[in-house]
């Protein structure tokens, strides 16, 4: 497939708009339209080191993806890297650019493409540049959305089944428990 670039101007400030990208909880909220079964590959779901993997129904072909947050230079770009098709054979590259303009307002782009690696890869991958771009270009629409309208409820979040905080250091996240302002109390409510 091709590169495909897109962007749009957001009326928020770039580091608001950086810490929502660089969640990939939040994906589903504005990327819903073509990832589907998305689910969180690691406890973490921010920044750095933060992978996903979600079905991606492209008019010729089916495909699982999946993807891992490579480079994360807060508050202008985040590099995500891939693999996506049969075994994960093709690479997947996503790079978001965050640039500020006037009056708080941000200009983000977002660059995609992949590699097919065999034959049929590339065959599969035939047309994907123009679908790739309506997707990618209703996606930042809907993220302009998100900010710029006022929203009736707050966005779910996509978790990781069956995580739990007091073993999260086990598994990499090295955050307290929300039992640990209570000083170890269990919540009354409970």
């Amino acid at each position: 497939m091709r590169q495909v670039t897109v962007h749009t101007v957001i009326s928020a400030p770039r580091e608001q708009v950086f810490d929502f990208v660089a969640d990939l909880s939040l994906r589903p909220s504005y990327c819903d339209h073509f990832m589907h079964d998305y689910r969180l590959a690691r406890a973490n779901p921010r920044g750095l080191g933060a992978a996903a993997r979600f079905r991606v129904d492209r008019p010729l072909a089916k495909e699982w993806a999946e993807l891992t947050i490579t480079a994360c230079e807060r508050p202008r770009r985040i590099v995500e890297e891939g693999r996506i098709g049969r075994v994960g054979r093709s690479r997947l590259v996503a790079v978001y650019e965050l640039v500020p303009e006037a009056a708080g307002t941000t200009r983000v782009e977002l660059t995609s493409y992949s590699e097919p690696a065999t034959l049929v890869d590339s065959l599969k991958q035939l047309g994907a540049s123009g679908w790739t771009r309506r997707k990618t270009k209703r996606a930042l629409s809907r993220l302009r959305d998100l900010f710029e309208q006022p929203q009736a409820h707050p966005l779910d979040r996509v978790g990781v089944a069956g995580y739990e905080p007091e073993t999260a250091p086990r598994f990499g996240a090295h955050v307290p428990s929300p039992h640990a302002a209570t000083g170890g109390a269990v919540a009354a409510d409970r």
